[in-house]
């Protein structure tokens, strides 16, 4: 039996569980061994070469956003629209066949937008090279999921639900609790507030479940069994999801109200080009990308190459902007001069943990190199060896 057909056995017996007190241990034990044979699922096969095309392409530019969806949704009409690349659009079913990169130049800015061939129901199985499209989408800062809005509801849940079972998960964030695993000592089972999904003896038969039987458990928020099985695993990716319904031009406005009201979504029309805008600004808020612009002593701030940072890639303190112009920097910086939001005065005086915001202006000041000689008549330092042996003996008196 293949692990797609043992994951389908397991789907099926769960289906037929009822869901109460005394299933729940048995539930979390069956959804522990479908998580374990889906990470199986996602390793390359043993004895593969690793050849093929792939749909990889190189990382460019400050940001990278892929574009997920089912054929036929409009997601190479978007990519030609947002950045002026061509990419073979028709009226018949996947039209693009690999991985189509473009940029957007939006707020001094530089995004590299991806445009992946539709995925289908089944993806995460390995149906229609769906795992080499979520293995891209996986390396990317955030995901615009394109829906068709004359469509069924049903579509953004089969998308989801496909993301998830390849280790993907939407607008949520990373679960509260503290793992690790031990050499000796057994479990060490604890949480801070009262627990209404998870006890101890479950948390037990699921770790027993990965042949887990010495670790430390914390649980710093009333957590689901999914999270406790994600944090075990340990491959899980969080990331942010914009859900972008076109072709609104077909649908009545009573369904684009609708539809618009949803949270984390867009509605566009790329065939009247409506909306757009509001796409790359809601985009632009999303991934939350930091301008910061330099300032050389007794010049006027350079606006035209914002140095560009995020909370994903590095972060967004003096220390991060200092390590991205160059990596010896920051032992030289003395302080920072700040101007914009995150100064409370112009300028603020600053350190190298101070967080910075979009738009600052900041100025470098660098220490002073300590003169050879020293100050005064008291020398700083001298030159005179360490050792007495090390010390240059003086030329013998002529005789």
């Amino acid at each position: 039996m293949g692990i797609i057909e043992k994951i389908k056995e397991i789907e099926a017996e769960m289906a037929r569980t009822q869901k109460n007190k005394a299933t729940e241990y048995h539930l979390g034990q069956l959804k522990a061994k479908i998580a374990k044979l889906r990470t199986q699922l996602l390793e390359p096969p043993k004895g593969s070469s690793g050849g093929g095309e792939g749909f990889e392409v190189t990382k460019f530019g400050h940001g990278r956003v892929a574009l997920i969806g089912f054929p036929s949704v409009g997601k190479s009409t978007l990519l030609t629209m947002l950045t002026g690349t061509h990419s073979e659009s028709a009226s018949y079913e996947f039209t693009t066949l690999t991985c189509i990169p473009g940029i957007i130049h939006y707020n001094d800015t530089k995004i590299q937008l991806l445009d992946l061939p539709g995925i289908i129901e089944g993806a995460s199985e390995g149906k229609g090279r769906g795992r080499q499209v979520i293995a891209v989408a996986k390396s990317s800062d955030i995901v615009l999921m394109v829906l068709d809005a004359s469509k069924s509801e049903g579509h953004r849940q089969i998308l989801t639900r496909e993301l998830e079972a390849v280790g993907l998960r939407l607008n949520k964030r990373p679960p509260q609790i503290y793992f690790k695993k031990k050499k000796t000592g057994g479990i060490s089972f604890n949480s801070t507030l009262p627990l209404t999904h998870v006890d101890e003896k479950l948390c037990y038969q699921i770790l027993h479940e990965y042949k887990i039987h010495n670790a430390e458990v914390l649980f710093r928020e009333d957590a689901t069994v999914d999270d406790l099985i994600d944090v075990i695993e340990g491959n899980r990716k969080y990331m942010k999801c914009i859900y972008v319904y076109n072709k609104i031009d077909v649908v009545g406005i009573d369904d684009v109200d609708r539809l618009a009201r949803q949270p984390n979504s867009v509605v566009i029309s790329c065939n009247l080009k409506l909306n757009l805008d509001r796409l790359l600004s809601r985009m632009w808020d999303e991934m939350g990308l930091v301008r910061v612009y330099t300032k050389p002593q007794g010049q006027q701030p350079d606006f035209s190459d914002p140095v560009v940072l995020s909370a994903d890639r590095g972060g967004c303190t003096v220390e991060d902007f200092c390590n991205h112009i160059h990596r010896s920097l920051v032992k030289d910086v003395k302080y920072v001069l700040v101007w914009g939001i995150s100064a409370r005065h112009y300028p603020q005086h600053c350190g190298l943990s101070h967080v910075l915001r979009d738009e600052d202006v900041v100025q470098i000041v660098k220490k002073k190199e300590k003169e050879e000689g020293g100050r005064g008549r008291f020398k700083s330092h001298s030159n005179a060896p360490a050792r007495i042996s090390d010390r240059e003996k003086k030329a013998p008196l002529k005789t």
